[in-house]
């Protein structure tokens, strides 16, 4: 008897699973079309609705009425998708996927949401991510889920969980349910530990997400706990972020200030032309890409590399012909070699604004230059990390080219004494021109660097003239090991003082402070020592 009902309640149980799937696309397809009626929030609960269905056509139906692309046609009702096709609106059926045609805006009417709405398609969008197969995007739509917790999200966060197999994305979905398990009425014992896994994130989403149980009478001693706790971290990286912005910063005054520290240590020269070599490498970073843009734009990714080179001669060669031209008649005249070079400034300023314009010029940054990561609760930018790696490499090789090879051999010695260099049949006058060179190649490399991070201008090196020679003087003149010390000394102080005192006000005490100092210790951090310098 239980053999011969055995192929009846199958055959029952078939035509159940027949009825059901065109009852829960009848579902579907039904709130679909109840989208444009009531106000926003009968909107809103029709979209949970339709997440709930768990449809697959859900997701891009929510991602259009999101996006403002859900429409109804006046003509028939139908709720359509709209899409751009060159000039042409296109409609293509929500529940169907066919694709009506051109129309125009008179053919349809848009169906509005509001900000509210707005974030609970974010989050009912992120639910339905859950099950991507790509894990990039189950993490976004976890942190879709954990940024607008909702109750309703705990039976999809954990059916995802118990499918998820990759940690990291595991590790945010379990926040996401954390979050949406304190909004719920679980146990308080859940909740509790809830809280503990906001904790663990630690976080200034988590901090907010807490502060709203700060006063639960059965949670708030524990949420008041994590949120002291996330507090005291928080201050910690803090710390941390502001030492990596002034090593930023200090990599930056390193790669205008290095330069000027060989010219200044060999030869005495006060240089304020050296912003405007500066300028010179950001001007040429502008050209090669504009080249490549118009002629090789495969080769985008290259352009520093290329442009790298090229600055270096170029504000190499003007650096020379400034030398040979006008300081070498000026040496032991300090006065009149400022006034010189300042006249130069601005004649290399006013060609700038001749051939380039006095606007701002884009320069865009290479792929691997672009974006961020994480390190903890620190952000750190690829364009400031790599400007950093490369002023320690500019810094490498010049120690190299002075330790290590003839012409850094005859700069020491003109450095420490001209006068017995020059009667130990070493150019002095040769030297001089090449260590100018030399320096104002090494200001248009820290032009291709600046151009990543600020304006590109014929005002570029006005901005870093100063702390250019605060660095040089705080480190000790002629001494790369100065420059380096001092640059991110004054990087890490000027970003810690910057909170507190401001940006100009924060300069003008480094700057008092540094006038102090070298009353103590005229020569520096690192002071050169030669027979010259002890005489």
């Amino acid at each position: 008897m239980r053999h011969a009902l055995a192929p009846l309640i199958a055959l029952v149980l078939v035509c159940a699973a027949s009825l059901f799937q065109p009852a829960r696309a009848q579902d579907f397809d039904s709130l679909v079309n109840a989208l444009p009626e009531g106000n926003y929030t009968d909107r809103g609960e029709t979209a949970a609705a339709i997440a709930a269905t768990g449809d697959e056509r859900a997701v891009a139906v929510l991602t259009a009425l999101l996006n403002g692309d859900l429409e109804q046609m006046k003509a028939d009702g139908r709720i359509v998708i709209m899409s751009k096709r060159g000039r042409d609106a296109i409609a293509t059926d929500a529940l169907t996927g066919e694709e009506i045609g051109t129309v125009t805006s008179r053919d349809t009417e848009r169906i509005r949401v509001n900000n509210g709405l707005r974030r609970d398609l974010r989050a009912a969008i992120g639910v339905l991510s859950l099950t991507n197969p790509d894990p990039e995007k189950r993490r976004a739509a976890a942190e879709a889920g954990f940024r607008s917790p909702d109750a309703e999200q705990i039976p999809a966060l954990e059916q995802a969980l118990a499918r998820e197999t990759d940690g990291s994305v595991r590790a945010v979905m379990e926040q996401a349910l954390a979050a949406a398990m304190l909004m719920s009425d679980r146990p308080v014992e859940q909740r509790l530990g809830a809280i503990d896994v906001l904790a663990d994130r630690g976080d200034r989403e988590a901090q907010s997400i807490l502060t709203r149980y700060a006063s639960d009478p059965d949670l708030g001693a524990a949420a008041q706990a994590a949120i002291d706790e996330i507090a005291r971290v928080q201050r910690l990286w803090g710390i941390g972020q502001d030492v990596w912005y002034g090593l930023s910063l200090g990599s930056v005054l390193l790669l205008a200030a290095i330069g000027l520290a060989i010219t200044f240590g060999v030869m005495g020269v006060i240089n304020m032309a050296h912003g405007e070599l500066v300028m010179l490498g950001a001007y040429t970073t502008f050209v090669v890409q504009e080249v490549i843009r118009t002629h090789l734009p495969g080769l985008f990714d290259w352009s520093l590399l290329i442009a790298a080179p090229l600055a270096f001669l170029v504000a190499g060669a003007v650096g020379v012909a400034i030398e040979r031209g006008i300081v070498r008649f000026l040496y032991g005249r300090p006065l009149e070699t400022l006034l010189a070079t300042w006249g130069v400034s601005l004649i290399l300023q006013q060609a700038v604004r001749t051939l380039f314009g006095p606007n701002n010029r884009e320069v865009g940054n290479p792929e691997f230059m672009s974006g961020a990561f994480q390190v903890g609760a620190m952000t750190v930018t690829w364009n400031r990390m790599w400007i950093i790696v490369f002023a320690l490499v500019v810094f490498g090789a010049l120690m190299a080219l002075l330790k290590r090879t003839p012409m850094g051999l005859q700069m020491r010695a003109v450095t420490q004494n001209r006068a017995m260099a020059a009667n130990m049949g070493i150019r002095t006058g040769w030297v001089d021109a090449m260590t100018f060179g030399l320096g104002a190649g090494v200001a248009g490399l820290a032009g291709v660097a600046l151009s990543q991070i600020d304006n590109v201008s014929p005002n570029l090196g006005q901005s870093y003239i100063v702390d250019s020679f605060m660095v040089v003087v705080f480190g000790g003149a002629g001494n790369l090991w100065g420059a380096l010390a001092g640059a991110f000394t004054l990087g890490v102080v000027n970003k810690f003082l910057e909170p507190f005192t401001g940006a100009v006000l924060g300069k003008i005490i480094v700057l008092v402070a540094i006038i102090l100092f070298i009353q103590k210790r005229p020569r520096g951090l690192f002071a050169l020592r030669g027979r010259s310098v002890e005489g």
